[in-house]
């Protein structure tokens, strides 16, 4: 079985070195809730060095909240920011020999593009317009991807190692006291049980059914890198083979 992993990068959490060669994927921030022309290089550099494949992570322009505030927004501004922010990256990647082969919104807007589906249909489509090649990365089983296939992207379920779900496939929010998995061993041995089975256990004790083609490895905890070794770890013990979402 074949399994991607993704990080989050180029948000200045300082992580980004070691965590790159652990992963197979990258999310770059493309200068709204985090980043700049400046780190974007450097990330895309960094990616390269290592083989990882290269992808856009646009989110709201709200660096005070980081990009985790929902806000009220026009589809038609959601794909503006979407087309800016990965065309932006598309440019610097192809300045440096390289090519953006996906899109993963970033917080807020991810979250919300996962429930709504005319928010969903117009991070779609700005995806599209960018590069119908490119493959839209969205919460597994969620509107998000949905929205891709109807819009004839390439898309990839996306699962997280360290957050909980509740039993109707959504993630338990930041600020409950149970929404975060801190115990790096249990991580990834859900995430080994959960491409075994296709079954991840909620928080109060059901099993959901979640596609999986992708694991989220956060890089802004202070345990970030562990959590990824730990991960990357349990998955080749598992068989697991590693690699991006295109090879």
């Amino acid at each position: 079985m074949a399994i991607d992993l993704n990080c989050d990068l180029g948000e200045g959490a300082g992580h980004d070195v070691e965590l790159m060669p652990l992963v197979t994927s990258a999310n770059i921030a493309c200068g709204a809730h985090a980043g700049d022309e400046t780190t974007m290089r450097a990330t895309v550099g960094l990616a390269m060095e290592h083989g990882v494949a290269i992808g856009a992570h646009p989110g709201f322009p709200d660096r005070e909240q980081f990009g985790r505030r929902e806000r009220a927004v026009s589809p038609e501004q959601i794909g503006d920011w979407v087309r800016e922010q990965t065309q932006a990256l598309i440019a610097l990647a192809q300045e440096a020999g390289a090519r953006v082969s996906h899109v993963k919104p970033h917080g807020a807007l991810y979250n919300m593009a996962a429930r709504d589906f005319v928010m969903a249909e117009a991070v779609a489509a700005a995806v599209k317009a960018c590069d119908e090649r490119l493959v839209l990365v969205g919460l597994a089983g969620s509107e998000l991807p949905a929205a891709g296939q109807r819009a004839g992207l390439r898309v990839a379920h996306e699962v997280f190692a360290d957050r909980a779900y509740h039993r109707d496939g959504t993630l338990v929010a930041r600020a409950d006291p149970d929404a975060l998995i801190a115990d790096a061993v249990m991580a990834a041995q859900r995430m080994v049980e959960l491409l075994r089975t296709g079954k991840v256990r909620s928080v109060d004790g059901c099993e959901v059914v979640l596609p999986a083609d992708t694991i989220c490895v956060h890089g802004d905890g202070g345990n970030a890198v562990h959590f990824a070794r730990e991960l990357r770890r349990a998955l080749i013990a598992a068989r697991m083979r590693l690699g991006p979402l295109l090879v």
